[in-house]
């Protein structure tokens, strides 16, 4: 299944839908690892990547990755009054895959205000 990715906004409790995620590969230790871009994309109705999986287990590979989520535009897109500058803009999780067998599911949960991830499955 390889990695995947779902987001639900919790402020109107529906799927995240049009927002914009980009996904990278993170290599070198330390406060500021390089972060080289593998794709960007736009949540559809249910929240998730129209083209499935955003790697299958065959490009996925041990290391570390970030997701970027763009939570300001996303509310602002939704006619949500924001303040400038906005509580949050983007929201970037930084995570680790070991077995590239496995399915590796990172939910975002997300309102203006806050957010909570895990690994789903």
């Amino acid at each position: 299944m390889g990695l995947s990715t779902h987001v639900l906004d919790t402020m109107n409790g529906c799927p995240a839908a049009g927002m914009q995620v980009a996904l990278y590969a993170l290599e070198g230790d330390g406060e500021a690892p390089k972060a080289t871009l593998i794709k960007r994309l736009t949540l559809n109705h249910d929240g998730r990547n129209p083209d499935g999986p955003l790697l299958d287990n065959a490009a996925l590979r041990a290391g570390q990755y970030r997701l970027t989520f763009d939570v300001k535009g996303y509310f602002a897109a939704r006619g949500v009054p924001l303040p400038e500058p906005s509580f949050l803009d983007q929201v970037s999780l930084d995570f680790g895959v070991a077995d590239v067998t496995a399915h590796y599911h990172v939910p975002l949960l997300v309102s203006p205000w806050s957010y909570s991830t895990y690994r789903g499955s």
